[in-house]
């Protein structure tokens, strides 16, 4: 799929794919976005010295970046699992200006994020360590020596552009892959999405959304 960078509200880039109509973060502020909806919403309210992040959709690493400089800043011991069917081009990649918005060291882990191996466990800092899946996860079952989630980023592409990761099979074994308490929160906040990530054990509520949202869901498992 051919993606365009475009800046978003806050000055951070996006990429739109144009076969999908659709970009990887919102137009109202990439940053601003991940920030409130995975972050502060997801990351932070687990509020958990150790925690396993389970990211849907690597997509471009920015969510990956934000909670790698928020553990190292917490001293928050992390393991970050991310899968992605289509990794981005390592040319797309070098134009993001993320790091440069953000400041600080975060080019450094961006940059060991992006070079790290995929299919292998690697240690980004102190606090971080990272295992990037290229896999489709509507034809895949975990491993068992995969460690349980504690905290879901669900950021697929809409549900209806991507249909076929918003079903109950994908909600069903994220679920049965979590700890007990286990937090998923996503941008979305359709009642059908709501539905089906109830009916796999998940105690839903709406939350305000970012900007150019209204609301967006969490989760808590209750398995």
């Amino acid at each position: 799929m051919k993606s365009e960078i475009i800046k978003t509200a806050d000055g951070s880039h996006t990429l739109f794919v144009k076969e999908l109509n659709e970009q990887y973060h919102s137009v109202n502020g990439a940053i601003t976005e991940s920030m409130h909806v995975f972050i502060t919403n997801a990351f932070l309210f687990r509020n958990k010295n150790s925690t396993t992040v389970f990211e849907v959709g690597f997509g471009t690493g920015l969510n990956c970046l934000l909670t790698a400089i928020k553990a190292n800043e917490l001293h928050i011991k992390i393991k970050y699992i991310s899968v992605e069917k289509y990794p981005l081009k390592d040319n797309l990649i070098k134009q993001l200006n993320y790091s440069s918005i953000i400041g600080s060291n975060s080019g450094d882990i961006w940059q060991k994020i992006h070079h790290a191996d995929w299919n292998n466990e690697v240690q980004i800092s102190d606090s971080f360590k990272l295992h990037k899946l290229k896999l489709d996860l509507t034809a895949c079952t975990f491993p068992e020596t995969l460690s349980k989630f504690d905290v879901i980023y669900f950021d697929a592409f809409a549900p209806d552009i991507q249909p076929e990761m918003w079903q109950p099979e994908i909600f069903n074994i994220l679920a049965e892959n979590c700890n007990s308490s286990a937090v998923i929160t996503t941008y979305s906040a359709k009642g059908e999405v709501r539905r089906k990530m109830m009916a796999s054990g998940f105690k839903m509520e709406k939350l305000p959304g970012p900007p150019g949202k209204k609301e967006m869901l969490r989760g808590i498992i209750t398995n």
